[in-house]
Parts: structure tokens; sequence; C-alpha cells
């Protein structure tokens, strides 16, 4: 079995966290060969760390980018410079995976949607909620009608972004508590909840948003609230509170309303998913936790080899940004918005 070589950009959280362990389990399908990070003590790490020799590393990405034997790219960096850097890779004609979302406004999300026609190579955009095994149970689960017709969901999700930001945690990040895109923690941390649901429910038509505004950089609003139309008919409600903790267990979680009962996911990481039938009887399935990062990694090795096609496209991350900026637009203007209405959409930060 052929390995790739990958050169990663940008020797982060992400790349330390979330993509570095999922490498260790693929080891048999792909080989790190090269890193890049401005930071040269984080790239001395990884040297020994990985086994590269000095000219393995580097603190411009562009030397790096240009090295003929590496066979695709990896690519974490802050979100202002998503586009940037994958527009410069994709024309070196070479497979990549870059984090979310595809840009940091609507001029770049919409180039990087064209950039696999463009080029002519496979370009995955690294969205583990849609390779998550809760998503993708769940979704089944309704395919397959196992509670009747689906009338609607509640999911509500907290984080607590000013107490992460005194840990060793991603909200640590300058980047992130000084935002150069717009939305803040809601573009970097609700797109991840958009497209679970886009995953588990399909396209979004319009969503109607109100949100608290407050004086803090990294977020335009303490809480914000959304109704969501979906394509199909079928709506729900979502709700983040970007400060907070919430305390009584269970959690809200995720809730799905249909004509032969609920499921209930209490949050990602629980492990177990909840159907209860109103015949009064319930069954729980078992998943294994934030497998999202290796079932990605596993399906960019099978694309970039031709043997199957990618599961998250930049055509498809391209909607769960859309849907973003029309929850933005929504909150400010106080109306219902389409999400294809947005895309001419200029956003302006909230002026206290």
């Amino acid at each position: 079995m052929k390995r790739l070589k990958m050169g990663i950009i940008g020797a982060g959280m992400a790349f330390e966290r979330l993509h570095y362990p999922a490498y260790l389990e693929l080891k048999d399908r792909f080989e790190i060969a090269a890193i890049s990070d401005p930071d040269i003590k984080k790239l001395e790490h990884w040297k020994g760390v990985l086994g590269l020799r000095g000219n393995d590393i580097y603190t411009d990405y562009h030397e790096l980018i240009n090295r003929n034997d590496l066979d695709a790219f990896d690519i974490m960096v802050p979100i202002g410079l998503n586009f940037k850097i994958t527009e410069e890779i994709a024309a070196k004609r070479k497979p990549i995976i870059c984090e979310k979302p595809l840009g940091a406004n609507l001029k770049e999300i919409k180039k990087a949607r064209s950039l696999p026609k463009k080029y002519w190579i496979p370009i995955m955009f690294a969205e583990n909620y849609r390779y998550n095994e809760e998503n993708n149970l769940i979704r089944d689960l309704l395919r397959n009608g196992e509670i009747g017709r689906v009338f609607y969901f509640i999911q509500n999700r907290i984080v607590n972004f000013p107490d992460d930001m005194r840990k060793n945690e991603f909200a640590a990040t300058e980047w992130r508590q000084y935002p150069n895109y717009p939305g803040g923690v809601i573009l970097d941390t609700v797109i991840h909840d958009i497209a679970a649901l886009r995953h588990i429910f399909g396209g979004i038509e319009s969503v109607q948003a109100f949100g608290n505004p407050q004086e803090e950089n990294y977020s335009p609003y303490s809480v914000i609230q959304v109704n969501l139309l979906f394509k199909s008919g079928m709506s729900g409600h979502f709700s983040f509170f970007s400060s907070g903790i919430e305390m009584q267990r269970p959690l809200i979680g995720l809730r799905i309303f249909g004509s032969k009962g609920m499921i209930f996911l209490e949050e990602r990481d629980c492990g177990i998913i909840n159907i209860a039938y109103n015949s009064g009887e319930s069954k729980q399935l078992p998943y294994q936790p934030r497998r999202g990062f290796y079932n990605e990694l596993l399906n960019f090795y099978k694309a970039a080899s031709g043997k199957e096609a990618l599961s998250v496209t930049p055509e498809m991350e391209f909607g769960d940004a859309l849907t973003i900026f029309a929850i933005l637009k929504s909150a400010r203007k106080m109306k219902i918005v389409e999400v294809d209405e947005i895309a001419d959409y200029e956003y302006k930060p909230i002026l206290h």
C-alpha cells in the first residue's frame, strides 16, 4: 500500500490534538514528510516527534509547497489565511485538506468553491462533524423511518469562551480572541453544528435569528437563537451560548421529534444515542465519539488514490458557510433571510 507523503501547514493545536492522532492511526497510509509554521519552537518540537530532517521544517510555507516530492497538503491555519493558502496550493495541482470554513468572507468562499473544477484536484474541507459516527447514525435512522415522519428538532450548544481563553484551549489563541472574520466564534464553532444539521436533515431554505449583542471581540453576540426551515419543509430551533455553562443533566442536546417517537443525543461525546418510542419502548445505540478526524483522513486517502469520492467537498462546505452568513444577517436585520439571498451580503459589525 502506497503511503501519501504529506506536507503539513500549521503546527498548532488543530494539528497536535485533532489531525496528528488520526495520522498515527493511519500511519500505513500517510507519511508526514514536511511541516511549516512561523514558530520555530513548534517546528523543532515536531522535528523530533516526527523524525524529520532539518530541511523538512519551514517557517515559510512557500518553500514547503514548492517541493515536488510531496503528494498532498494538510492546511491548519487561522481562518483569515485559509483561502489564500488553499488557492496557492491548488495552483500546484496537488490534493488538499483544509480546515473549515472555506474563507473569511463571501468573496473568498465563492472562489474556494470553484477551485476543484478550476485545477481538477480533490479538495476536502475537514468538517469532522460530517464524519462523526453519531451524525451518520442519526441521519440513517431518519432515512430509514425509525421515528416515522420527522416534525421538528431542538438543539442547544454552550461553550464557555471567556473561561477557555485562560486555559490551554483553542479559545486561548489570539486570532480567535480578536477575529478578522465575521461572527467570530459563531463562524468558527457554530459552523460545525450547522454542518451536522445539514448532514442529517438536508439543505436549509431560510433562517430567522435573534442575538443578544455584547461588547466582546470574540463574538458580536453572547447568545444567538435560530429558527431554521429546511428545503424538505421540516423546521427546527438551534441556540448557541458562547459564554456559559449548562449545569443541569441531562443536557438539552439534540432532540428530534417524529410521529413514532424521538431521538435524543445529549452531547457529541456521550457515546450513546437514545431512541424513545411512543409505545413506551426505548433503545440505546452506542457509538465511538470523535471519530471524524480518522474517518475524514481515510476518506481523503481513498479519494487521492482514486478509490472513492470525497464526502465533504467545497460545494458542501460552501452551503455551511452561507448559512452562517445568513444567520448573522438575520440577527442584524431582525428578519427572515433565505440562505441563497445572502450571496451579495456584506457583513458589518455591530456598533455599540
